[in-house]
Formats: C-alpha cells, structure tokens, sequence
C-alpha cells in the first residue's frame, strides 16, 4: 500500500509540474493585471510562510512523511496543505486572466494533481503519526472552514 500511495504521489507531483509548464509555455502563468498579481504575491506569500513553518524537511518528491514530528503551527493551524493551496491559487489567477479551454485543461490537472498528493500525504502522514486524524477533523484541506 505505501508504495502505491508514494507512486500516486510521484504521478500527482508529475500532472502539477506538467501544468504549471504548460501554463508557462503557453504564456500564461503571469499576468499584468495588478489583481492577479496581488493575488500571485499572496500566494507566493503563503508558500514561503509554510515552508518557514515547516522547515528544511518539507520537501520530498514522493510525499514521504518526515521525523521531527506533526506541524500544526504557521498557516497549518488554519489549513493542511496551504503549499498545494499557494500553488493551486497561483495558477488559477493566471488561468482566469488567460481564459481558454487550452487553460482550463491546464488547471483541472494542477487540482487533480494536488488532490492526488493531499490524499496520499494524508494517508502516509496518519500512518506516522496517529494525531493527525485529530487534526484533520478540525482542519480543511484548503480553504478555512470549508474544504
């Protein structure tokens, strides 16, 4: 099972990636328009809060859980995975400042991919630490109080 889940994992980082080159290659993953790129600071913002919160340990391809023990701190007292969230967040504004179908096949695969990561993360990180079935009843994946 865990080594399914971390191969879930790789594919999940592989759709975000492919995505986010994509919108890249395709000119449109920045914008000019002072409110999508408030809203890209914002979420780079967030990426860099949560990996201040996390640590040097925050990155692992295959989404394996690391020691030192459950982070609850930073921007993961108000949701788990605010790095997939920056990311997501990130891309949607250029998507909706660059409308096209070519876009939104684009952004389906960077929220398939990070759905796809958060769901394997939550099953390995839950094997690991037992107290993280508390935490995630108490809180969202994304967005405070709602998802």
């Amino acid at each position: 099972m865990v080594v399914m889940l971390k191969a879930i994992s790789l594919s999940s980082l592989a759709l975000m990636v492919l995505a986010i080159l994509g919108l890249f290659a395709s000119d449109s993953l920045f914008s000019s328009s002072p409110a999508v790129i408030g809203v890209q600071c914002l979420a780079a913002a967030l990426m860099i809060w949560a990996r201040l919160t996390f640590g040097l340990r925050s990155f692992h391809p295959a989404a394996n859980p690391t020691k030192g023990g459950l982070v609850t701190t930073g921007p993961y007292r108000f949701i788990r995975h605010p790095i997939y969230t920056a990311g997501c967040l990130f891309t949607w504004a250029s998507i909706f400042s660059h409308l096209s179908l070519k876009a939104l096949a684009l952004g389906l695969l960077m929220i398939l991919g990070a759905l796809g990561r958060m769901l394997c993360e939550e099953r390995l990180v839950a094997q690991k630490y037992p107290a993280y079935r508390d935490y995630a009843r108490l809180t969202k994946r994304m967005i405070p109080y709602i998802f």
